[in-house]
């Protein structure tokens, strides 16, 4: 099948985008969603320790990323499948309801459409090839992971920590005929993996003792590990400077223009995976452009 589609390039990315839009609708559930069940989860948690009823949470009521049936946040009415159909579904209610006739935020389409042309991307400088079909799903776990950090300032280990493994299992691989970024050497994701991981925690232990303040969070670090984990240890700076110089220029930027509170955080995690992404696609074009070391 992908000798097949190997020979039709467009046709190959026409399918991709398609099937992105479809996962994308998924990820609007998992972004929506799995801050609430781990917040649910934890409160469970205390509530066991401390040994005390968990309120929020009624009895037999099931929460995940499969149960309930999608809601209409404002009226309750249950979404038909038809009305579940990516970025068309939106457009055709004209952005409401059906029921109730209140907006519906744009942000469900845009995830969608921005999901569908991601993995278009990936699929057009990949291609049909077991590369391509890694890039594409380590690109589908990038963006509920962005979204949720920017909207909770949290990163899942249930999705980071996946991505650790996965790039470590895809080394086993080395080498994968065609493969010229992913499938790296064992020996590459492993330092990969530690170091991302390291360097990162070193970071935020010399901050927090210079400044009693935590620059970042730990959902940090495993992010950076899993990237050095699929991409290997000699990406790795070039991921940090590129994350490191784009979130100092937006928080600058938005502190001078928008009046943003300087005290006021702002999640690492989007800007590190956005960088990922971007060096997995081009790293070596990046790297001769800014003239880095290593």
């Amino acid at each position: 099948m992908l000798e097949m589609l190997a020979e039709l390039p467009m046709v190959f990315v026409a399918i991709a985008f398609a099937f992105a839009l479809v996962i994308g609708s998924f990820l609007n559930v998992v972004i929506y969603r799995l801050p609430i069940m781990m917040e649910r989860d934890w409160r469970s948690q205390c509530a066991e320790l401390d040994e005390t009823p968990a309120v929020d949470i009624p009895e037999g009521e099931r929460f995940n990323l499969v149960v309930p049936r999608s809601r209409c946040p404002s009226c309750g009415t249950q979404i038909n499948a038809w009305q579940n159909i990516p970025v068309l579904s939106y457009l055709m209610l004209g952005g409401r309801c059906a029921a109730c006739k209140e907006s519906i935020s744009a942000r469900y389409p845009v995830v969608e459409f921005a999901t569908g042309m991601l993995v278009a991307i990936v699929a057009w400088r990949f291609g049909a090839s077991w590369q391509g079909l890694m890039a594409m799903l380590l690109t589908l776990f990038l963006v509920p992971v962005t979204m949720i950090d920017f909207d909770r300032y949290l990163i899942p280990d249930s999705l980071v920590l996946p991505l650790v493994w996965i790039g470590l299992a895809m080394s086993l691989w080395h080498p994968m005929p065609g493969a010229d970024v992913l499938f790296i050497e064992p020996r590459d994701a492993i330092i990969g993996a530690m170091a991302g991981y390291l360097s990162l925690w070193s970071f935020y232990w010399l901050f927090k003792l210079a400044t009693g303040k935590e620059g970042m969070g730990h959902g940090d670090f495993k992010l950076l590990a899993a990237l050095g984990a699929w991409l290997g240890y000699s990406y790795l700076f070039t991921i940090i400077i590129m994350s490191a110089v784009v979130g100092a220029a937006l928080g600058i930027a938005l502190i001078l223009f928008r009046g943003r509170d300087r005290q006021v955080p702002m999640p690492f995690g989007p800007f590190l995976a956005g960088a990922g992404w971007i060096t997995m696609l081009w790293g070596d074009r990046i790297k001769d452009v800014l003239n880095l070391p290593f």
